[in-house]
């Protein structure tokens, strides 16, 4: 894991960890001062994995990567790449290369020295210099650009441009901290697919941190969803969007998020129901069932937009207060009586209710979530 050459001109690392690198933490835990930033994070990152780190500004995930890249010392903890422990090593000998919100070229160099200059400094041959530099613009579409300054390129050019940077070093793990952010929406679409195909062409390791979960659940593998320093859930996109882990999850992940509306459980002769206010929305059996075994009563249930229609006999009545027509989509945005918000999501040429007409929702029995209301832990599988 030092800085020394390979004797094949190659950059460190690449001759040890050629397809990316397996990452282990263990335990670790980051204080500033009297905040915690981050607390007892275990997370493990498999060999040429995309794994996002998600969460709310302020949640500890750009902490996170710190400590992965060495940039901040843990207080508690391990850390290990590619088998290594690295909790003391500097961040320097950690064969990692990180990708910023900011550009951070350098303004007098050319694309080519931008590019070539982690290389330069490891005194990398001028040949092999060459090709590194040539794979990497041909990779990411830079080979006409190289001779041109970072003033003389757009916002997508240059973060391509810091991309190539890191990507030329064939480091054993990538970090990548908001690199889209600077970016506009049409640029980001584009580059976040560019970065996907970069992953698989490379077959590397790569931490992502981002706010944003359609980046999350377009490009990860996997997603690590962190609140308040502390791990919350880690899973495949589908299954966390599909069966969260708590209410913070169920309410961070989906556009627009889940509803979660506090209920009390009750039984009815042979079924089990929820009361949401004096609505009655009776459970699943197989829900119902868990529902008894942990004995909940104070629970939180949550319905996905889609899964929640507009249904006039329905019990559960909200009056509409805002109609957000997406083209391909409509979300009706609807009032409860007692001044929450739910939202159905409606698609198809059906003709939409009027603001202010009051209406009945139905939640699809399939698409019932429960959670503790005391702990905010998911109820069932």
């Amino acid at each position: 894991m030092g800085t020394q050459q390979a004797t094949d001109g190659r950059p460190p690392g690449s001759e040890e960890h050629p397809a990316g690198a397996q990452v282990e933490v263990r335990g670790v835990t980051k204080r500033f001062g009297d905040a915690t930033a981050v607390s007892n994070l275990d997370l493990d990152v498999a060999e040429h994995e995309f794994l996002v780190l998600l969460g709310p500004s302020g949640c500890g995930k750009s902490t996170a990567l710190r400590l992965i890249a060495g940039l901040d010392e843990p207080d508690a903890g391990t850390i290990a790449i590619g088998g290594h422990d690295v909790t003391d090593v500097e961040a320097r000998d950690r064969d990692v290369a990180m990708v910023f919100q900011s550009y951070a070229l350098y303004p007098h160099m050319t694309v080519r020295r931008n590019i070539e200059f982690p290389l330069r400094n490891r005194k990398v041959p001028k040949a092999e210099r060459d090709r590194l530099v040539g794979e990497a613009a041909d990779a990411l579409d830079l080979a006409d650009l190289l001779g041109r300054k970072p003033s003389q390129l757009s916002g997508g050019q240059r973060q391509r441009v810091a991309l190539a940077r890191a990507i030329v070093r064939r480091p054993a793990l990538f970090l990548m901290d908001e690199p889209l952010s600077n970016l506009d929406a049409k640029l980001r679409v584009q580059t976040r697919a560019e970065l996907i195909q970069l992953q698989r062409r490379l077959r590397t390791t790569v931490v992502y941190v981002t706010h944003d979960q359609v980046e999350a659940m377009t490009m990860g593998h996997r997603i690590a969803i962190m609140s308040a320093g502390v791990l919350q859930q880690v899973g495949p996109p589908a299954e966390v969007y599909a069966r969260p882990a708590n209410v913070f999850v169920a309410g961070f992940i989906g556009n627009p998020p889940m509803n979660l509306l506090d209920g009390t459980v009750e039984v009815g002769g042979t079924t089990l129901a929820v009361a949401v206010g004096d609505a009655r929305v009776e459970l699943p059996p197989a829900l119902a069932s868990l529902a008894v075994s942990t004995d909940a009563r104070d629970v939180v249930l949550g319905v996905r937009p889609e899964d929640l229609t507009v249904d006039p006999s329905a019990p559960l009545r909200a009056t509409v207060a805002v109609v957000e027509s997406l083209g391909h989509e409509r979300h009706l945005v609807c009032e409860r009586p007692g001044g929450e918000l739910v939202t159905s999501r409606v698609t198809g040429d059906d003709d939409l209710p009027a603001v202010g007409e009051e209406l009945g929702l139905a939640i699809r029995a399939e698409g019932v979530h429960l959670f503790d209301r005391a702990t905010g832990r998911r109820i069932g599988p």
